[in-house]
């Protein structure tokens, strides 16, 4: 399994941890025993959590693709200032902490808009999430076609990875970056693209389609 190396110091550590509980276990038993078991599943979950699968997706210019695994939990008419400066459909994905928390590039082309803004920890389901949660936001434009995607921190969440700057030229389905235990990723649509899910649907990062341009 390939992990990300940004989740290498953790797996060291929950390894270290299970080492150092499995031998107080052995030599003094009692509470140690129990807390080496509660601790195993534990040391399990860290390394998957920072899985990075290989993903062969669809590579068309005329889709759009999910930037995260997860649900679905907003798509939504909205105003967008800061990038697309109109109006555009938010399309929102939750991520919980057993998915994969690699962020993916939706389209080919250029960044060209990357604003980090600090903020609060609420719950990343929740619409206000968008506004007021720590974020970063790409804008990427691919010849006359232009979508934003916003890496939002959720209530456990404590660290955005953004992989590219200003000017960078990304691929579709390629690493956008990552987020720290549990968040959300929203996509923001001009409105000559259109969605293609609906709240509830389950998204596979860099290979669900959630948009298409219609020009």
């Amino acid at each position: 399994m390939r992990v990300v190396p940004e989740g290498r110091p953790f797996i060291a550590l929950a390894l270290l941890v299970l080492v150092l509980l499995a031998l107080l276990a052995w030599r003094v038993g009692g509470p140690w025993r129990i807390g080496a078991l509660v601790w195993f599943p534990v040391a399990l979950w860290v390394p998957a959590f920072f899985r990075e699968p290989l993903r062969q997706g669809p590579r068309d210019p005329r889709l759009i693709l999910a930037p995260a695994d997860g649900r679905v939990v907003s798509v939504a008419a909205v105003d967008e200032p800061d990038y697309l400066r109109g109006r555009a459909t938010r399309v929102s994905v939750f991520m919980n902490v057993f998915n994969v928390h690699v962020n993916y590039h939706p389209m080919d082309g250029v960044v060209e808009y990357r604003q980090y803004r600090p903020g609060t920890f609420v719950n990343a389901t929740l619409d206000k999430a968008s506004v007021h949660n720590e974020q970063m936001s790409l804008g990427v434009r691919g010849g006359e076609r232009r979508l934003m995607v916003r890496q939002i921190a959720g209530l456990i969440a404590r660290r955005i990875v953004t992989d590219h700057e200003l000017g960078d030229t990304v691929g579709q389905g390629s690493r956008l970056g990552l987020i720290r235990f549990g968040s959300r990723v929203d996509t923001f649509l001009p409105d000559h693209a259109e969605p293609r899910v609906r709240v509830g649907d389950r998204t596979v990062g860099g290979v669900t389609v959630i948009g298409a341009w219609v020009r």
